[in-house]
Parts: structure tokens; C-alpha cells; sequence
């Protein structure tokens, strides 16, 4: 079973470490960080599956950096904030985070409702990007999230399946991130349970891989975007941009 990686975001150093502190207790990774520098810099090096994100970070706003990570990052967010009031609470939810709890708090309250959000992240296909608007540019193709339509660098349209599409969105959300076989059956529901680590399962995504390598890969026998990362899984090994559709 993957560990979860949890990032701490709060300017107040002695909180903060406290919470690094009581999450690792818990078998948890967790990352430090007191600015938005910080978090990108996680972001940047490699899988992040939670952020607890403090609403008052010194001269930033939390709920403005929750707004813009939701622009193109689909890792669940829990704002934590001492202010408690419906509207304030309001404001965390409309810019994608995914609960609120305020200060002060029970760490096995904090505990329980990190869990539950990890298992609803989870079950609705956490790897995925959550916005389906937008058109992704990567190695001359293009991918419509609003249409579900993967359009080659000649201009021609590639037809996939659902599976196939939700694998494709899955690297898309991740590039140059590797993902092991059981964060990716977690994305796809593979089984209808996301907590199977079976053999069988690993063969169906080593199966669904292959399909969507012999669909947009120029040579799926010499793959150059979806490789295999040895003793891990697989990576999208290409650049990604996001955009509007």
C-alpha cells in the first residue's frame, strides 16, 4: 500500500512541526512548508496526496493559493483556519477545497477527517485532474478534457476507450511524476476496489498501458512518453501544458 504524502503548510513554525511530527507518528510522510515557494517546490518533487493549507500564511492568503493550485493540481486540499464563521468557510470550499476545519483542533479529528478525505480522493480517481474544461498540449498531441477527444500532431483524431481516457487524464494530471501500478488502479477503479494489490491487477494496467502506447506512441514496442520506470511503474515522460478549452 502507497504511503500518503502530506504536506504542512503554516507559517507558524511550532504548529507546524508539530504536525509533521504527529503525521509521521502515524506512518504519515509529511512535508513542511510555510509559503507558496514551499509548496511548489514539494509539488515540483514529486507526488504530493494531500496539502493541509492554513488560511493565514503572513503576508499570503491561503484561500487565494487553494484557488490557484486548483488551476492545475488535482491533490486534495484541507484548509485549516481559526476563523470558523459559514462564510469563511464558504470562501475555502468555492475556490476546490475539499473540507474546512478550524482552530483549534482535536489531532484525531484532524486525523479522521484526513483519512476520509484520502479515501474520497481515492474513490473518485485522485491521480485524475478534477476540472474537466481544460485541453492538454503534450508532445504535439492534444487531449479535450471537456470532449473527451485525443487529437494527434497530424491533426486526426485517436479513439479511445473510457479506460483508456481515464489512463491518459491520469498521466496528464502527473507528468514526469512515476506512478506505481496501485496509484493508478486507485485512479481507475480497476477492480471496484482500489485497495486491491493482486497480481491480476497489475497485468490489467500492464494490459490498459500497452493499449494507450499502441494508440499514441510512434513506436509502442520503443515507447518515448509512456516508459516504464523500473521497479516502480510507469511515467509520462513529457512536458504538459494546460489550457482552457
Amino acid at each position: 500500500m502507497t504511503i500518503p504524502r502530506i504536506m504542512v503548510v503554516d507559517d507558524d513554525a511550532e504548529l507546524r512541526q508539530m504536525l509533521v511530527q504527529f503525521l509521521q507518528q502515524q506512518g504519515v510522510i509529511a512535508l513542511p512548508a510555510a509559503r507558496e515557494s514551499d509548496i511548489a517546490r514539494h509539488l515540483e518533487a514529486g507526488r504530493i496526496d494531500l496539502i493541509l493549507l492554513d488560511v493565514m500564511l503572513g503576508d499570503e492568503n491561503g484561500v487565494e493559493i487553494c484557488a490557484r493550485l486548483r488551476r492545475d493540481h488535482a491533490v486534495p486540499i484541507i484548509m485549516i483556519s481559526a476563523l470558523s464563521a459559514d462564510p469563511d468557510r464558504m470562501a475555502g470550499y468555492e475556490v476546490g477545497a475539499d473540507d474546512y476545519i478550524a482552530k483549534p483542533f482535536n489531532l484525531d479529528l484532524l486525523l479522521a477527517r484526513i483519512r476520509a478525505v484520502l479515501s474520497r480522493a481515492r474513490r473518485t480517481a485522485s491521480l485524475v485532474h478534477r476540472r474537466r474544461k481544460e485541453r492538454f498540449h503534450f508532445a504535439g498531441w492534444t487531449f479535450d478534457a471537456k470532449l473527451d477527444e485525443v487529437t494527434s500532431p497530424k491533426g486526426y483524431q485517436v479513439a479511445l476507450s473510457r479506460r483508456e481516457t481515464a489512463l491518459l487524464q491520469a498521466f496528464l494530471a502527473n507528468p514526469h511524476i512515476p506512478l506505481t501500478r496501485a496509484e493508478i488502479a486507485a485512479a481507475l477503479d480497476v477492480t471496484g476496489d482500489s485497495d486491491t494489490g493482486s497480481e491480476a491487477q497489475g497485468r490489467a494496467i500492464d494490459v490498459l498501458v500497452g493499449r494507450l502506447r499502441a494508440k499514441i506512441e510512434a513506436d509502442p514496442k520503443a515507447p518515448e512518453m509512456l516508459r516504464t520506470e523500473r521497479g516502480v511503474g510507469y511515467v509520462l515522460a513529457t512536458d504538459v501544458t494546460v489550457a482552457e478549452a
